[in-house]
């Protein structure tokens, strides 16, 4: 690989790193402030939202000018937006605006792969990518429970730092200089020296291309399998991430500290699920890993009985790896049709307003489920049974369209 990939996956982690761990810190500043229990999970609903409100515009956006640029003025929005909670602000409102530069950065960071590798190493590029966001995951959710533990918080507030009071504001100023660094590589990013298209002035026509390019995929045989699977996934993933916290400080007596290393050990299992499924599954097969998903929705019940933590981690982590193993051949699946119908940015845009709309909708309804006060394992049943029924109409939907349509004929045709 040249070396501006490197820079570019450099850049891609320490952004996604602080992204992660202010998340954990903005759960901990919310309890701080007593807030109601359901503004947890909205936290995710306002940091998506520009991901779906944005999705017509930021594919376009990215596409007008350097790709390196348009990382640069992403990763300065998120900047502003740990600021903002650094001085005070409330934590769903600042980490709306860092959602607003998660949702410009996006597409320009898949989109710079494909302008400055040649094809055949794109789907080793993307293997990075994902394998590097499940690690930025992974570290930035236990860098964000290492920084709220209470011996850390003690040492922080001891170190006395100008402008700093109180340890969750040392925490914040920490992620910044995370923020910072991402900033700092992507200077160094390479440009592509690729032709940009001016943006369009009209945004009824941006609009108009982006429903047209919704509709695209969600016509294709092949295509609305592989949306509907990554749509669901992000969605549970997202609604799973609270659920997780919830559980382990319900069923294992954890604190939020604790709790977020559970999910760290979760993101694992994703990481060694999409390490398989990368070695065993060709994309011609991409289709036969659909029933680990329903498997996936029955195991997460299992939780309910769990209350032992070597129990729990085995659990978390047969439930990441089922999870990995049936995301990855459908993500590329996807990216494979997205590309032959429309090009790969606008392709992106689609995936990412579908499955963003799905962690709105599934983490709106978890927060509402808590609000009606139900007990933490009717919820975890409920999503469970939700998870793996969803997968099983995906199933049958695929073994209509097999009927219908040979599509492993469809593949060979396009791939000739």
């Amino acid at each position: 690989m040249p070396l501006g990939f490197y820079i570019i996956m450099a850049s891609q982690f320490f952004s996604a790193l602080a992204d992660n761990a202010l998340l954990i810190i903005a759960i901990a500043l919310l309890r701080d402030m007593a807030a109601p229990e359901q503004f947890e999970p909205l936290l995710k609903l306002f940091f998506t939202v520009s991901y779906v409100a944005m999705a017509a515009f930021v594919g376009a956006f990215a596409d007008s000018m350097p790709k390196w640029r348009v990382m640069l003025i992403a990763n300065t929005i998120k900047i502003g937006g740990c600021l903002m909670l650094f001085l005070g602000a409330h934590p769903l409102f600042a980490y709306a605006v860092i959602g607003f530069g998660a949702s410009a950065y996006s597409p320009a960071k898949y989109g710079i792969l494909t302008e400055y590798l040649p094809h055949r190493l794109l789907v080793v590029a993307n293997g990075w990518i994902e394998g590097l966001t499940v690690g930025a995951i992974i570290l930035g959710t236990v860098l964000g429970g290492v920084l709220i533990r209470p011996d850390v918080t003690v040492w922080l507030t001891r170190l006395d730092l100008p402008l700093i009071n109180g340890a969750i504001q040392a925490a914040v100023g920490i992620v910044l200089l995370f923020y910072l660094i991402g900033g700092i590589i992507n200077l160094y990013i390479p440009d592509t020296g690729v032709d940009h298209k001016p943006l369009k002035n009209s945004p009824l026509y941006l609009i108009h291309d982006f429903n047209h390019c919704l509709k695209l995929l969600w016509r294709d045989k092949l295509g609305q399998i592989s949306l509907a699977v990554t749509t669901l996934f992000w969605g549970a993933g997202a609604t799973l991430q609270f659920i997780v916290i919830k559980w382990a400080e319900h069923n294992l007596g954890f604190n939020l500290s604790e709790a977020s290393m559970m999910q760290g050990v979760v993101a694992i299992g994703i990481a060694l699920g999409a390490m398989m499924a990368a070695r065993m599954i060709s994309l011609r097969k991409s289709l036969s890993v659909i029933p680990l998903g329903i498997a996936m929705g029955l195991v997460v019940m299992v939780m309910v009985g769990v209350t032992h933590a070597p129990i729990a981690m085995g659990l978390m982590v047969l439930v990441g790896v089922l999870a990995g193993f049936f995301v990855v051949p459908m993500n590329a699946l996807l990216q494979h049709r997205g590309h032959i119908l429309m090009g790969a940015g606008h392709s992106i845009a689609v995936q990412n307003f579908n499955e963003n709309l799905s962690i709105l909708v599934m983490t709106g309804l978890y927060a509402v489920l808590i609000m009606s006060g139900l007990s933490i394992h009717t919820v975890i049943v409920l999503f469970g049974f939700f998870v793996a029924g969803t997968m099983y109409l995906v199933k049958l939907r695929h073994e209509q369209n097999q009927r219908e349509f040979d599509s492993v004929t469809l593949l060979e045709d396009h791939s000739h």
